[in-house]
């Protein structure tokens, strides 16, 4: 079981060896007012929660006698090779949480070998987080704060610095009531140019039809939910379906989005490929998806805790450790690649704990360590 080993790459900060460990150290880092940026979600969090109880309650149906003396963990992402099958979610405000921003994320990925999606309401921009990656696979995700031409001048400008796909979110036509922000009178930057967020709202099929007729460039809509919006996306062409609850950041008392998958992965029937996110935390959860039809899967409160734990070189290391559990997990499942397992390998359990926004790294707090 030897091929995930990358002995080619260098080797990042081993002052990790638990996924918890960078979420403790992000947690004892960062101001309140971080940290509940990060962590929380939109009024009750429930749909917080429902992304956890989603994955929790499915349970694995492992092969056994099956030869996995070579496990290999490198998939395609968008079609094209990967190391992981996991990329990079947007996330605004990076900087909050390492100096450079969505910069650092790019190294990162890029030094790994896996995608990034870089936001554009996150520091240091689109121009240099594309020369932060190198020749490292990007994404860039828009909010629509102005007409076509604004739309078409980011198409254009992501173009002309190599990256692969361009993403537009659906999901938020209003900004959400965050109550940890609110209830701290702490107010994100963006929210104090509301009248940016008409042109969000305003965003319709029409604006992706126009998207398709004028650009060549492959298309994300990220914050697909139903098996309806699905189906309209792959009969306009879409690309990529990337199904999201904004990590339980926007509607609240939403569906978990393992919970989603399922409806929307039948309604593409193969003609876009499908990403998922929403509080995939291990190895086990990102292998629970791909049973079930994704073809990828984003992180995203994750890598933000490796950054904010050690900026590039911890997130480098959270990659590390997040790639050893899927070899892992492929190998006790009884399979040698992600692109072997089906529906039959998981199936409908209770949960084993209540569902909390890091309920998938329970030993938080149990093994203090000096840093």
């Amino acid at each position: 079981m030897a091929s995930h080993q990358h002995a080619d790459l260098p080797r990042a900060d081993s002052t990790y060896e638990c996924l918890h460990e960078f979420a403790e150290a992000a947690r004892a880092r960062l101001p309140i007012e971080a940290w509940d940026y990060l962590a929380g979600g939109a009024e009750t969090e429930t749909a917080v929660l429902r992304n956890r109880l989603a994955l929790d309650s499915l349970a694995f149906r492992p092969r056994v006698l099956r030869d996995v003396s070579h496990v290999e963990t490198k998939s395609a992402v968008l079609g094209r090779p990967s190391r992981l099958p996991v990329l990079l979610a947007p996330v605004g405000s990076l900087e909050a949480f390492t100096p450079g921003g969505a910069a650092d994320a790019a190294r990162a990925a890029a030094q790994f070998g896996i995608p990034v999606t870089v936001s554009s309401v996150t520091a240091p921009g689109l121009e240099a987080s594309a020369e932060a990656a190198g020749d490292g696979r990007r994404i860039f995700q828009l909010y629509t704060r102005g007409d076509a031409a604004y739309v078409d001048d980011h198409v254009r400008r992501a173009v002309d610095c190599g990256y692969e796909a361009f993403c537009l979110t659906v999901d938020s036509a209003a900004y959400s009531r965050r109550e940890r922000d609110l209830a701290k009178r702490h107010i994100r930057p963006w929210r104090l140019t509301a009248s940016g967020m008409t042109y969000q709202a305003a965003l319709s099929w029409d604006d992706v039809r126009r998207f398709k007729d004028r650009h060549t460039i492959p298309l994300m809509l990220k914050g697909i939910a139903t098996a309806e919006d699905a189906a309209t996306a792959c009969d306009l062409g879409v690309e990529v379906i990337w199904v999201s609850n904004h990590g339980g950041r926007q509607l609240d008392h939403a569906l978990g989005t393992m919970d989603m998958l399922p409806e929307v992965v039948a309604a593409a029937a193969g003609r876009a490929r499908v990403i998922v996110d929403g509080g995939f935390l291990r190895g086990t959860d990102i292998l629970k998806a791909i049973a079930l039809g994704a073809d990828s899967v984003a992180i995203g409160r994750l890598y933000c805790y490796a950054l904010a734990a050690g900026g590039a070189d911890a997130l480098v290391r959270l990659l590390d450790i997040l790639e050893t559990e899927i070899a892992v997990d492929l190998a006790l499942l009884g399979v040698t690649s992600a692109a072997a397992l089906s529906p039959a390998y998981v199936r409908a359990a209770p949960p084993a704990a209540l569902p909390g926004v890091l309920s998938g790294l329970p030993l938080i707090g149990q093994y203090p360590r000096d840093r």
